[in-house]
């Protein structure tokens, strides 16, 4: 373990944090872990961003969400098979599981956050608050849409969920990447660092490592490109205090456009195959 970056936390509490570089794992690890981490969360621009459509940031983030739900959604349907059981996990406020349900899924979610769950269940999508809530059966697509990272006792929590597959069940994980070009150009200002809500801070590497120890094999990758034009949009704003579109859509076209060739995209979608 050696130190790899000195960050800050931008958003809520303006905190000083560090990435440690496990070298092993090619992971970063948020240092020092809070022991509360549910303060970091109190916020209602970080509760409600999901849903917010007042800003012009806003209306681009929810066109870009309603046309990345039905790719998600097309997504879990290349893995589907008669019985279509869904769980997701770090589930917001439902709107994946909706356009799931619409695809004839029998869906559950968890998510812990209490006003999301409220919000969730306004549009009549009633989410679980933890794992332990979970009926005694198992799914056949479990994801985790940019929720791995929050996790704390990661291993305990990976366990936890892949007891929950169904033995050949596929498990989509959504990442940030660190080893993208985005991360490396905005360095300590990169968004998606989000210290200590990301509490790791994985690469390709890292995710094959820590699933390979629940017998989990990565079969296939998946760039989400609009990833790099959100991010870096928030990133130039922690840089300047400004939005600066033309400069952040240039790093996010270039990061994208390095990526064709690297292979590291601003964030990565992960799918996993359990195997008996």
């Amino acid at each position: 373990m050696k130190p790899f970056l000195k960050t800050k936390d931008f958003s809520i509490s303006g905190e000083d944090f560090e990435l440690i570089l496990d070298e092993e794992l090619q992971m970063l690890v948020t240092t020092p872990e809070p022991k509360n981490l549910q303060k970091y969360y109190e916020s209602d621009d970080y509760i409600s961003h999901t849903d917010a459509s007042k800003s012009v940031v806003d209306k681009m983030y929810q066109a870009v969400k309603k046309f990345s739900l039905s790719q998600k959604v097309a997504l879990i349907n290349s893995y589907a098979k008669n019985t279509k059981t869904l769980l997701d996990v770090g589930a917001g406020t439902g709107d994946f599981l909706l356009q799931a349900k619409k695809n004839n899924w029998t869906v559950t979610g968890i998510e812990p956050s209490s006003d999301a769950r409220v919000r969730s269940s306004e549009k009549k999508m009633n989410l679980l608050s933890d794992m332990e809530e979970l009926p005694n059966t198992k799914f056949q697509v479990i994801t985790l849409w940019h929720v791995l990272e929050h996790l704390p006792n990661l291993d305990d929590q990976i366990q936890k969920i892949v007891a929950n597959l169904e033995d050949n069940g596929t498990l989509v994980i959504a990442v940030p990447n660190f080893k993208s070009f985005d991360a490396n150009y905005y360095k300590e200002f990169w968004a998606a660092y989000d210290v200590p809500r990301h509490l790791w801070h994985f690469s390709k590497e890292s995710i094959e490592k820590v699933f390979a120890k629940q017998n989990m094999k990565l079969v296939k990758t998946k760039p989400m490109w609009f990833d790099a034009f959100y991010v870096s949009l928030l990133s130039e704003k922690y840089k300047t205090g400004r939005q600066n579109f033309i400069k952040a859509f240039g790093v996010g076209f270039w990061s994208n456009f390095r990526a064709v060739f690297s292979g590291q995209p601003s964030s990565v979608i992960y799918i996993l195959k359990k195997h008996p």
